[in-house]
């Protein structure tokens, strides 16, 4: 396991925060529990999710924006996941974050291009992952990652499951998933946000996290905070991918600099990416430095998501 770097506040008291562009581990926290805002604040993922939509009972979404308004009036600027475009407090939801500190949005439920463009007008320059949860939002897909607004893809599985009778081998979601990154990419957005994994079973999200990068997905929905670290780690760069990397700009260098076949251009094109990305997300060079007699390390497929 690699050796990772956190930037924190001069007090101390605040969790690791990256660009959302790259962020792997989205958490997302019950709006309606006030008490857990700080703890997940503190917490490995690299963007928290203050929830408003799912995790609310229609009771408590009062009390729940709420606790949203007052926390980022405090100086905060978490993201929020508010209600789907059609229902009763999709537009309540809007009205109390225009203007305020929000980081952006995951707007839930997203079947069609006016589902963004119509939250983009209410919230303008607040960005939006849009949440793709049912048949008809898949079918649409394309047209919603091109949607003026839409800032990132993400796959609500759980309604997706639930709407189309899949089961959640992921063979089963494998044509989903890939939707989702053919239209990310295709409209230029960056990588697709997988959905969340249930349970406590370490083994199990680690497993899953694995599934997510292999269809080019860059981020995961996290439940708890505990959740953040395994997919941080799965949805980076692997010490072997690292060092790859640092091998084959050294021996391109040592041979001169110069293209020698085909295959050069693209492979220098990922070593940088994968260097560039594990310093983005603070990972130590001391981890994989100083090698005297390195072993040669066998270059990720061509199918390699970074």
């Amino acid at each position: 396991m690699y050796d990772q770097t956190f930037s924190e506040s001069e007090s101390g008291e605040h969790g690791f925060r990256i660009d959302p562009v790259l962020a792997r581990s989205w958490l997302l926290v019950n709006g309606a529990q006030y008490e857990r805002f700080a703890p997940a604040e503190q917490s490995r993922a690299d963007i928290v999710v203050l929830d408003i939509e799912d995790a609310v009972a229609p009771k408590d979404k009062a009390s729940a924006r709420d606790n949203v308004i007052r926390w980022l009036a405090d100086g905060h600027d978490d993201w929020v996941r508010v209600n789907g475009f059609g229902t009763e407090w999709w537009a309540g939801d809007l009205d109390m974050l225009a203007g305020s500190s929000v980081g952006g949005v995951m707007l839930a439920m997203v079947e069609s291009v006016d589902h963004v463009t119509e939250t983009a007008k209410r919230l303008p320059n607040v960005p939006i992952v849009a949440l793709v949860e049912t048949a008809r939002g898949l079918e649409r897909i394309t047209e919603i990652a091109s949607a003026k607004g839409t800032f990132r893809l993400a796959f609500g599985i759980g309604d997706f499951r639930r709407d189309t009778g899949f089961g959640d081998n992921p063979t089963t979601l494998a044509y989903a998933r890939s939707r989702f990154t053919i239209a990310a990419k295709a409209a230029h957005l960056p990588g697709a946000i997988d959905g969340p994994t249930v349970g406590s079973s370490a083994l199990r999200l680690s497993e899953a996290t694995a599934v997510s990068a292999e269809f080019g997905m860059t981020g995961k929905i996290c439940l708890t905070p505990d959740q953040c670290p395994t997919v941080n780690e799965g949805l980076s760069p692997s010490l072997e991918e690292i060092s790859w990397a640092k091998e084959f700009l050294v021996e391109f260098e040592r041979d001169g600099g110069e293209i020698r076949n085909g295959s050069d251009l693209p492979r220098m094109a990922r070593a940088n990416k994968i260097l560039d990305l594990a310093r983005a997300y603070g990972i130590e060079p001391s981890a994989f430095d100083d090698v005297d007699d390195p072993v040669h390390i066998p270059a990720p497929s061509d199918t390699y998501h970074y």
